[in-house]
């Protein structure tokens, strides 16, 4: 079943999307805010046109403006998150809303609502959990320079460490099935929730995929909240910390060389000295080079204990995954 929409209309208002029972698939709209309110009664009239079946949720996130009234005004279900930061708000969202379809965008207007079927459309047909909407834009000033720098080198570094199946790892607009919303354990603060949302998937082996769409610039009187350094710093931490939490013989095994190397730099020339006259006069050197090897036996017999807990957490993950029943869609 097709369920793009051709006329934008309101009154033209498509079928649904129904399951194998014949009943329409809940659609659910979730929108973090904080300081939106020159957009956010854009972005949720066009999602209301773009998906006139589905359920508009913005969670304000202490905002100082009017975005929470403007988000009522426009027809969305406002909820608040005190806990500042979008990982927070995020995780509320997960929590809160029960829905067979997640569609979670930015409240700032620079993603096309009008690709949202095509989205819904392409979990649907194609069985997937999560649907990434990659940026593409044509507008210079709507993806500075250091942003699009930065998202490139982390998806990178992403891909290099737990695979590539996304170009845009960083994108605010996701599509979701239901059982992957409710089996992830969101565990960020801040805007490093796109970084754990895209290792969830890899570290599961979770069928996504990519879909092009449009990238748009800011409206006049928005500002992005996305710092290129310290919001790129964060992503980066977070990346290393799911490389120990997930990777942790990789890196232990990283930990493991660069003690071993200090202890090869410190004590190769001790034990020449030692070859060539049978005495040890930097008796402390020897000492400290011991010490490294120690280290360094100790972080591999770590990273070999942590793999085996981090496979064991995998599979109860996994476990609880297959739980969840699969969106039951009727093609």
């Amino acid at each position: 079943m097709n369920i793009s929409l051709g006329e934008s209309s309101r009154s033209q208002r498509p079928d649904p999307p129904v399951g194998v029972d014949n009943q329409p698939l809940e659609i659910a709209v979730l929108i973090p805010c904080y300081n939106e309110e020159a957009s956010i009664g854009i972005v949720v009239n066009d999602f209301l046109q773009a998906l006139p079946h589905a359920t508009i949720y913005v969670y304000d996130n202490n905002s100082t403006d009017g975005t929470a009234a403007q988000a009522s005004m426009a027809g969305a279900i406002v909820r608040t998150e005190r806990q500042q930061g979008k990982g927070n708000v995020v995780r509320r969202m997960f929590a809160d809303i029960s829905a067979d379809v997640f569609v979670m965008v930015d409240g700032d207007n620079t993603y096309d609502a009008s690709a949202a079927p095509e989205l819904i459309e392409h979990l649907l047909t194609d069985r997937l959990d999560m649907v990434t909407g990659s940026r593409v834009s044509e507008i210079k000033e709507a993806y500075r320079q250091g942003h699009q720098f930065g998202n490139w080198l982390l998806t990178t570094l992403v891909a290099n460490i737990f695979g590539r199946q996304t170009k845009d790892m960083l994108s605010g607009y996701r599509v979701m099935s239901q059982r992957f919303v409710k089996s992830f354990p969101v565990m960020s603060h801040g805007f490093e929730i796109e970084t754990e949302l895209t290792v969830h998937a890899l570290e599961l082996r979770l069928p996504v995929s990519d879909v092009d769409t449009v990238y748009i610039n800011r409206l006049p009187g928005s500002e992005s909240k996305l710092s290129t350094f310290k919001d790129g710093w964060r992503i980066l931490r977070t990346i290393m910390t799911l490389v120990k939490e997930e990777r942790p013989i990789q890196f232990f095994a990283l930990i493991t060389a660069l003690f071993l190397i200090a202890a090869l730099v410190v004590g190769l020339p001790i034990v020449f000295e030692f070859i060539e006259t049978g005495l040890v006069p930097r008796f402390p050197s020897a000492v400290l080079a011991a010490s490294l090897v120690v280290i360094s036996v100790l972080s591999f017999l770590a990273g070999i204990i942590l793999d085996t807990v981090t496979l064991g957490r995998r599979e109860a993950k996994r476990m609880h995954y297959l739980t969840l029943p699969a969106t039951q869609y009727r093609q």
